[in-house]
C-alpha cells in the first residue's frame, strides 16, 4: 500500500514537472508593473535630490554629493535600479518572457540585496551628519549645513521606500519562479510501518 502511493506521489510529481508553469494571476502581474512602475520616479527623484544637494558654510566650505562616497554608490545604486524597473515592467508584458521567471527571480534578489547596502551605507552617513561621532572626532554636521541635511533625509526616505518596493518584488518573482514545482514529500513516520 505505501509503495502505491509513492508510485503515486512520484507520478503525479513528475507529470506536474512536464507541464507548462503556470501564469501568474493578472492582479499578481498588475501589483508587479506597479511597483516596478513606482520604483522608476523614486530612484529618479533621489538621484535628483542627491545630485543637486549642496551648501556652502563660510566657516566649513562646500557640502555636495561629491564629497561623501557613499552618496555616490547611492546614486549609482538608484540609477541602475531605475534602468532596471523600467525595462524589467516593459519585458514583464511579453509572454515568452514570462514563462522563464528566473530572469525576474535572480535581477530582483540581487537588487534587494544591493539596495539593502546602500540603504545601510546612506543610513550611517546621515546619522553621522547629524549625530556625529565624537570617537573618531567626527563632528555632527548638520548645524553647520541645515538644508543639506534636511535633502539628505528626504533622499533617504526615497530610497528607503525603492528598497521596500523591491523587497516586495522579490517575493512576487521568488513565488513566479518556484511555484510551479510541488512542496516537497512528508518523510515517512514510523505510525505507517
Amino acid at each position: 500500500m505505501r509503495d502505491n502511493n509513492s508510485n503515486t506521489r512520484e507520478g503525479e510529481r513528475s507529470s506536474s514537472l512536464k507541464q507548462q508553469p503556470q501564469q501568474a494571476p493578472m492582479s499578481l502581474k498588475l501589483i508587479d508593473s506597479c511597483l516596478r512602475l513606482s520604483v522608476v520616479p523614486l530612484s529618479v527623484a533621489t538621484i535628483w535630490l542627491t545630485v543637486t544637494n549642496h551648501e556652502s558654510n563660510p566657516d566649513y566650505g562646500r557640502l555636495d554629493y561629491n564629497s561623501i562616497m557613499g552618496l555616490k554608490y547611492m546614486v549609482g545604486v538608484s540609477a541602475i535600479s531605475a534602468i532596471y524597473a523600467l525595462f524589467s515592467t516593459v519585458f514583464s508584458w511579453f509572454r515568452c518572457l514570462v514563462s522563464k521567471a528566473w530572469l525576474f527571480f535572480v535581477p530582483d534578489q540581487v537588487l534587494a540585496y544591493v539596495m539593502t547596502t546602500s540603504v545601510a551605507g546612506a543610513t550611517e552617513i546621515v546619522y553621522l551628519l547629524n549625530k556625529g561621532d565624537k570617537i573618531v572626532a567626527w563632528s555632527e554636521m548638520c548645524s553647520s549645513y541645515p538644508h543639506y541635511c534636511s535633502k539628505l533625509t528626504i533622499a533617504l526616505g526615497l530610497h528607503v521606500f525603492v528598497l521596500f518596493f523591491f523587497l516586495f518584488l522579490s517575493v512576487i518573482s521568488a513565488y513566479r519562479a518556484f511555484s510551479p514545482f510541488d512542496p516537497p514529500c512528508d518523510s515517512p513516520t514510523n505510525d505507517d510501518a
